[in-house]
């Protein structure tokens, strides 16, 4: 696959899920280098954000077979990333969701039809029945963002999440391909 073609997975308007290309690392580097992007992340996700962060997301993303990991393109310029994590063992048959978006593009709507494009993508192209996600309790725009897209709020685990030296529950939702 070429580094600078643009292969484009899924779309929806202005809305496109394609693969992550060198020409989007800056733009990647300068949305994920944001506190309130990472705030609502696990500590894998590196803080600060750098380059060389950027580069080491890419050479991950260009070994996946088959890939997951996606960028979320709208009105023609990189924005975000989204995945669909497959499970193993007896959680193969479903799949983690897990996203960001810079900020300069939120409350636009982008992640609402990213979220419906990656799950129906998910339960047409992986052998998967379920996608499920953990939202952080103060994280209210990704619930409503799960919520919009049919996601059903499963369980809260109560004070199970551990950001920034305080304490936290996680809201787990999941959708179920019907």
């Amino acid at each position: 696959m070429s580094k600078n073609k643009k292969v484009v997975i899924a779309e929806s308007g202005n809305v496109k899920l394609r693969e992550l290309m060198d020409s989007d690392l800056e733009w990647l580097v300068k949305y994920a280098n944001n506190g309130k992007v990472a705030i609502n992340l696990r500590d894998a996700f590196p803080q600060p954000y750098t380059h060389n962060d950027a580069e080491n997301f890419k050479t991950m993303i260009d070994s996946q077979n088959p890939k997951t990991i996606f960028a979320i393109e709208y009105q023609d310029r990189y924005v975000g990333n989204i995945s669909l994590l497959p499970g193993g063992d007896v959680y193969r048959k479903s799949a983690e969701i897990g996203y960001f978006i810079g900020e300069p593009f939120w409350n636009k709507g982008i992640m609402t039809k990213a979220v419906n494009l990656i799950t129906h993508w998910g339960f047409c192209n992986l052998d998967i029945l379920r996608i499920h996600t953990g939202i952080f309790e103060f994280n209210k725009a990704s619930r409503r963002v799960l919520e919009k897209c049919g996601y059903n709020k499963e369980a809260i685990f109560r004070k199970s999440i551990c950001k920034n030296n305080e304490i936290f529950d996680e809201i787990r939702y999941a959708k179920v391909k019907e």
